[in-house]
């Protein structure tokens, strides 16, 4: 018997958008994060709107995906998947030791060299551009407590 999905790549979308939608709800309704109202809105408030249009949208996904013909998913490649988590890994475990300016490039250029499209001049310049905004932005505008040289640099 033929499967009645038409299109894996909706099929899939919608289920990972809607397991996460779902998990985001369930997570802030057992902590008991107070919801509020529109006019006075609770810590809940915002997480619980954004996750119910990600249900929403992984449930449109989902109904296309028995409707429309698309693509089927394409070959899984375990290291590109690595070479985007490791980094982001890397990141958390280390910003605190190395500091934003030292391992926020790390995290841009190893993930960048996921691209079969990885050139050395784009990426130095995005790692130092998004270094330059974030540390702006993050450290100077928002005054979040990160290192912009860590303890391992002599901070």
């Amino acid at each position: 018997m033929a499967s009645p999905i038409r299109s894996s790549k909706d099929f899939w979308t919608g289920t990972i958008y809607v397991t996460i939608g779902s998990g985001a709800i369930l997570i802030a309704l057992v902590e008991d994060y107070g919801i509020g109202t529109a006019v006075k809105m609770g810590p809940a408030y915002f997480p619980m709107l954004l996750s119910s249009l990600l249900i929403l949208i992984g449930l449109i996904s989902l109904v296309r995906s028995f409707i429309t013909p698309g693509t089927a998913i394409g070959a899984f490649t375990v290291k590109g998947l690595l070479l985007v988590l490791v980094p982001i890994f890397l990141f958390g475990l280390l910003v605190r030791k190395t500091g934003l300016i030292v391992v926020l490039p790390m995290l841009v250029i190893v993930s960048s060299y996921a691209s079969r499209e990885f050139r050395w001049g784009p990426v130095l310049a995005l790692a130092a551009g998004l270094t330059a905004f974030c540390a702006l932005v993050f450290l100077k505008g928002l005054g979040v407590p990160l290192p912009i040289l860590g303890s391992w640099l002599g901070d």
